[in-house]
């Protein structure tokens, strides 16, 4: 199995409501505030073949228009809900069952990586 990878950034501001409702989030209960992050993106794509069937500087430029309206306002998406909605984009735009895998992070610190078959 063969992938290309290209890696962007973007501000973004979000929140995680349910941290001030609970005693086990007491230490993060700052966190139900909006907040201001970089959030970082590492996309794997599957390619068919060993001469870029995907290109990746297109793909990357691609990736990036998903989000050119200035800072990301996530209201409570969290970075798998992020990485969750970028598959969708890519599988529409890139049908044919690739395979994906879509890493999102707070400030290159804390993060997921999510698997899409």
């Amino acid at each position: 199995m063969n992938y290309i990878w290209v890696t962007f950034q973007k501000e973004g501001i979000h929140n995680y409501p349910v941290a001030g409702a609970y005693s086990s989030l007491k230490d993060v209960d700052f966190l139900q505030y909006q907040h201001r992050h970089m959030f970082h993106f590492k996309v794997w794509i599957e390619v068919e073949h060993d001469d870029r069937d995907i290109e990746f500087i297109q793909f990357k430029r691609w990736c990036e228009k998903q989000y050119s309206d200035g800072t990301l306002q996530l209201n409570n998406s969290s970075c798998e809900m992020i990485a969750d909605a970028l598959a969708k984009k890519i599988n529409a735009e890139y049908p044919g069952r690739r395979k994906l895998r879509i890493s999102v992070s707070e400030d290159n610190e804390n993060g997921c990586e999510m698997e899409y078959n």
